[in-house]
């Protein structure tokens, strides 16, 4: 599995033929866009940060676009997504949360999430994560402080944060008391992460 980091809350996800695209920022965003085809988009919450399935489309290849609670399995993949309230860019909203089974692999993705306390369906369901997607800038989304205290609760094998900025960045990996190099994608297969316990992955974009 091949994960590579586009600004904000946007990830590509590779495995063999399949792309998985998490949160592509669309055109009315301030964040950078990157286009590629995936075979399955994943939005977790209706904003223009976040939902730009235009950006997952390329030639021939249109995603399956999953937008919401609900248990999906599309090409082999196994969705689970669980609503929470959030506010983000003043406007009460619906961020969801996912867990995707693919390969073996276990992530977690927490989206645009402003609160630290997860529905409760969620806890039952949350565990053996091999990686967790969490936003760490805070303002309308997690910060340093709670995106480490909800990290910790979930012993996930590893912690990719996402939606940050340097200062942001900084804090949480100090919150987190983790020394960390950047690097540019995460090559993984379920078997690196046999006896890992929350370590932090930053990737750049």
């Amino acid at each position: 599995m091949v994960i590579s980091y586009l600004g904000g809350e946007c990830f590509k996800v590779s495995q063999g033929d399949l792309t998985l695209a998490f949160n592509p920022p669309g055109k009315g965003s301030k964040l950078t866009s990157a286009k590629f085809g995936a075979d399955i988009a994943l939005i977790s919450l209706d904003h223009e940060d976040f939902n730009g399935t235009e950006n997952a489309s390329f030639g021939e290849r249109e995603p399956f676009v999953i937008k919401g609670p609900g248990e999906y399995e599309v090409k082999g993949v196994a969705v689970r997504g669980w609503g929470t309230p959030t506010s983000y860019g003043g406007k009460e909203t619906i961020n969801t949360i996912y867990s995707v089974s693919l390969e073996g692999m276990h992530m977690v993705f927490m989206g645009a999430l402003g609160t630290g306390e997860l529905p409760a369906a969620a806890k039952q369901e949350l565990d053996d994560i091999d990686i967790l997607f969490v936003p760490v800038g805070g303002d309308d989304v997690l910060d340093h402080a709670a995106a480490n205290k909800l990290a910790v609760a979930l012993e996930p094998k590893a912690v990719v944060p996402m939606h940050y900025d340097a200062t942001s960045l900084k804090a949480y990996l100090k919150e987190a008391g983790k020394t960390v190099e950047s690097q540019e994608k995460l090559t993984v297969k379920k078997k690196d992460l046999d006896g890992k316990e929350g370590e932090i992955v930053v990737l750049t974009n």
